[in-house]
């Protein structure tokens, strides 16, 4: 968010939790992209904030609820207000449990990979509608096709991220792999390590697709532990994922720091990933 919208979105989750009776003298502001996390305080409370036109909250909240009936590894909902999505100033806050982070930070593959099939284990006991990751990759691939939103982007970038993403999309579904619902996104930034175990964050990216999707964000260790993943398709999972991600940082709205940089290194990722495989893009 500019930083004009981000004080108006903290205004707008102090406003809210104040409403609710929460006890809010500060905030202190822990991510900042599409959406803003606030830990507010004293109350110690998580508040995710975005605004009303680019969210999909009430989606979240509601698989967040179906999920901890099933005793999923995810992010719980602040137990003492509604658990709801509040509207305000053009804004929309959800309330989170806030949970303090247990060192050491870092995460064995054996455990990520434990909790991420315990999540997809959830997952499968719940119906939602949700896009399909195909469609994820529809997205990435109008925004390669729009000179106006992607203007930075080179002719012989836009032609391999064109390329890939079409290819690898085309190799996954060909492969008739089973599908179910996934997180969407479940990278090291959305999983936290707690003394409830690890815990996954960021619910609005949940898709339909196989299995190794999910598993392509994860560091690569963690598929390892991962039992009967298809490791052929994991790798085309793993650079159709980059060649998404590097889309996104192109984009001329994108906010996330040295998101251009990062765009810069995840070409040349794909690029070797593409020859040290022997894959074809231009299929």
């Amino acid at each position: 968010m500019q930083a004009s919208e981000v004080r108006c979105a903290v205004a707008a989750a102090m406003s809210t939790a104040s409403a609710l009776d929460l006890t809010v003298d500060d905030a202190i502001v822990l991510h900042d992209s599409n959406r803003l996390a606030l830990r507010l305080l004293p109350c110690d409370v998580l508040a995710r904030v975005a605004h009303v036109a680019r969210q999909v909250a009430q989606f979240e909240v509601e698989l967040a609820q179906r999920l901890a009936e099933t005793e999923s590894p995810v992010a719980a909902l602040e137990p003492r207000v509604e658990p709801r999505v509040y509207e305000r100033d053009g804004f929309v806050v959800t309330l989170w449990t806030y949970y303090e982070p247990v060192t050491p930070r870092e995460i064995s593959p054996v455990d990520y990979a434990n909790a991420l099939e315990r999540l997809h284990a959830g997952m499968r006991k719940v119906d939602v509608t949700t896009p399909h990751f195909t469609d994820r990759v529809a997205e990435a691939q109008r925004l390669v096709a729009s000179r106006d939103h992607t203007p930075a982007l080179a002719d012989a970038d836009r032609e391999l991220l064109s390329n890939t993403l079409r290819s690898l999309r085309l190799a996954i579904v060909d492969r008739g792999a089973a599908e179910q619902l996934l997180h969407g996104e479940p990278h090291p930034g959305n999983v936290l390590r707690t003394k409830n175990g690890l815990l996954f964050i960021d619910l609005e990216t949940c898709c339909r697709g196989p299995v190794e999707f999910d598993l392509a964000h994860a560091p690569e260790e963690v598929s390892e532990h991962y039992p009967a993943a298809n490791q052929d398709l994991l790798r085309e999972c793993r650079i159709l994922m980059l060649a998404m991600i590097a889309t996104w940082r192109w984009d001329r709205d994108d906010q996330l720091p040295n998101g251009r940089q990062l765009g810069t290194e995840w070409l040349s990722q794909i690029r070797a990933a593409l020859d040290r495989y022997g894959l074809d893009a231009h299929r």
